[in-house]
């Protein structure tokens, strides 16, 4: 029997809605300057040139890309803007002349061969190779206008030339783009070292697009190499997802292989002003060759982004799919798969360890060189860093894990006496699992009267699929304090990503003298190696985190520009947060100094002085406060706010806080990155 895939088709009418919808949301989330809002390929190799194309708006005259880190050049090739009302309806009506000119010269030619005369002799109509390369192109344009996007927002594009060196360093950049008017947002893009296969790019459509890989047998190779674009494996893969479509890769692979695909789409793009649910939500299955599924994943825990893994079971040709979850697509549904037999972390235990103390960890996940290693992390300061494992040189994915300065510990488990209590000591940080469903770890401790405690869970924040459950218990068996989700990740704008509060957090003051129990647990009543948890216990650590909002700064040189500073406050601290730029450039300063006691935003202005333009330069801005007498110093995290799904605003974190002065620059800068 054949193998028939169907694909679900998005009615025209709603896709339509959703476009009219889009465009007074993407504009108002975008602003009124300079925006980008996808690059396609949003990656590339070491050591490779090729072409991208950059999606946006307000992109006239850009003069240069400016990008994180060094080893890529990055030359502006063309600016292209579609055409507005009226030039459509000027070119229709040339459309039009051109077309009458061109039929009665091909009237007159045949007036003349039939009459056996020349075509020259007399008066008449001349059709030149000019006239013919002016119609096609008035017709290309009136056909990409007919065919505009649904979005403004990502209505121009900017082609530009990415050519990367050899030794590039691999992983994640930014790009920015600038012009007259001032500097784009920052969009992702990868460097890597595998081989990259990218789908030429989509020509918008904004109207539902099925293909006849809608409906399909595999039954032989022809039938497949009419559907799916065959690729070697290890790749990258990188396309656009447009309404109703899919994507597919064959490839061959050997039995016994452990593949790994790893979808890359949100995270290129966070948020999506006009989407719901405000992301492109991709979904990978494979395939074999007589079209069975094999596999499927639509995400990564409660990461958006899928991963499949997969172990072959016998050697032949395979496909792989990726699509959007409703059949939704648009020039920035971008995404980038790597496959194959790839180093893959599920999760590491412990997921933390004390700062110059690091414990050696138990790594769990696919085609990993070794089960257990030392981590390296350089940090002085408690927080939340990445690690990743090297095979042969090659990266694994990156995981979160925490540092902290107090000392630590690991849970007990005792399934034979599963009410029983282990004794810690204050404070502490306990590295714990809930093993099994139902399962919950209890601790013990001596408190006192009016001492203040905080015991806070890290687990969701370090990719942990554990929901927490936090229960403080007094002297007499009562339940003193209980805390499922502390935060919420809608209102706490410095958890930009993270939009499933799931770590649980307690401030309690405790009534009475006596022995005081902590018991946490999985509201979900779900379990396994995999669940594992930090569970802080301490008095409060007054403090706070900054973020700078936007990331890319443009002020006309003289004057000034609005930026806002947010501060998150934790466990107590109230007082005032003093501000000062480190090491600005000459002239340029902030109009405020403090962030007031109790106040979790300010507003200040950024100055440029005069007689600069067209020059991007990075800035820091530090925050500092005394607690409990003791000064502490935090630099402001750059981020951009960013509108999800038509309503929720988030503020997403970038790598560099870009300012520019408007204007074009007195010497035509490098197109390299700074």
């Amino acid at each position: 029997m054949n193998a028939i895939f169907h694909r679900q088709r998005i009615p025209a009418l709603a896709l339509a809605l959703a476009g009219m919808l889009a465009a007074p949301f993407a504009l108002q989330a975008q602003g009124n300057g300079p925006h980008i809002g996808y690059v396609y390929p949003a990656g590339g190799k070491q050591g490779t040139s090729f072409k991208a194309v950059v999606g946006g708006a307000q992109l006239k005259d850009v003069f240069e890309a400016v990008w994180s880190g060094g080893g890529v050049e990055i030359e502006v090739l063309e600016h292209i803007k579609p055409m507005t009302q009226n030039q459509f309806n000027d070119a229709r009506d040339k459309i039009r002349e051109l077309q009458k000119v061109k039929s009665d010269f091909e009237k007159a030619k045949r007036e003349m061969k039939e009459k056996k005369k020349a075509i020259s002799s007399g008066p008449m109509v001349v059709w030149t190779p000019t006239n013919e390369a002016l119609l096609q192109l008035l017709r290309r344009q009136v056909s990409t206008f007919m065919r505009r996007q649904p979005s403004p927002a990502i209505a121009e594009n900017v082609i530009v030339q990415f050519t990367i060196e050899k030794n590039a360093p691999t992983g994640e950049r930014e790009l920015r783009l600038a012009t007259p008017r001032g500097l784009t947002n920052p969009l992702l893009f990868h460097i890597g070292d595998f081989f990259e296969f990218s789908r030429n790019p989509v020509k918008s459509t904004g109207e539902p697009v099925y293909d006849r890989s809608a409906k399909f047998a595999y039954e032989k190779k022809a039938e497949l190499s009419e559907v799916a674009d065959d690729i070697n494996i290890p790749s990258v893969l990188n396309g656009q997802m447009m309404p109703g479509t899919v994507d597919r890769f064959s490839f061959v692979a050997r039995r016994g292989q452990e593949l790994v695909a790893v979808a890359k789409a949100r995270q290129l793009i966070p948020y999506l002003p006009d989407a719901v649910p405000g992301w492109f939500q991709a979904i990978l299955t494979l395939y074999d060759a007589k079209g069975v599924e094999l596999a499927y994943n639509d995400d990564f825990r409660f990461n958006p982004d899928p991963v499949l893994h997969f172990t072959v079971p016998e050697s032949g040709t395979y496909v792989l799919e990726i699509k959007d979850s409703i059949y939704r697509g648009r020039d920035d549904f971008v995404y980038r798969i790597s496959v194959g037999e790839l180093p893959f972390i599920n999760s590491v235990f412990p997921m933390g360890g004390q700062i110059g103390n690091l414990p050696e960890v138990e790594a769990f996940g696919w085609n990993l060189p070794v089960t257990r290693f030392k981590p390296t992390v350089e940090s002085k300061d408690p927080g939340i860093r990445e690690i990743v494992l090297k095979d042969r040189g090659r990266p694994s994915n990156p995981v979160p894990f925490a540092v902290d300065n107090l000392p630590e510990i690991l849970a007990e488990e005792n399934k034979v006496e599963p009410e029983r209590l282990q004794s810690i000591a204050l404070p502490v940080v306990v590295n714990g699992r809930i093993d099994w469903p139902g399962d919950w770890d209890k601790f013990r401790f001596e408190g006192r009267a009016g001492q203040r405690i905080v015991a806070e869970v890290t687990a969701r924040r370090l990719n942990s699929p554990m929901d927490s459950v936090l229960r403080l218990v007094g002297p007499d068996g009562a339940q003193v304090a209980f805390n499922d989700d502390y935060i919420d990740f809608f209102q706490d704008k410095g958890n930009g990503l993270i939009t499933h509060a799931a770590d649980s957090m307690i401030e309690a003051t405790l009534p009475v003298d006596g022995t005081y129990q902590i018991h946490i647990g999985e509201a979900q009543r779900m379990g396994g190696k995999d669940h594992a948890y930090r569970l802080r216990i301490s008095a409060p650590r007054p403090g706070f985190d900054l973020r700078v909002v936007p990331s890319s700064v443009s002020i006309k040189p003289g004057s000034t520009a609005p930026v806002k500073v947010y501060a998150r406050r934790t466990e107590g601290f109230e007082g005032e947060i003093g501000l000062a730029l480190k090491n600005p450039p000459g002239g340029v300063r902030i109009s405020s100094v403090k962030i007031p006691a109790t106040t979790n935003l300010v507003e200040l202005r950024l100055s440029m002085p005069r007689g600069v333009s067209g020059s991007a330069f990075n800035l820091e801005l530090e925050g500092r406060a005394k607690v409990d007498g003791v000064e502490i110093r935090r630099l402001a995290v750059p981020a951009e706010d960013m509108m999800q799904a038509f309503l929720w605003r988030h503020l997403v974190a970038a790598k560099e806080w870009k300012v520019m002065a408007t204007g074009r620059p007195k010497k035509k800068p490098p197109a390299t990155g700074r």
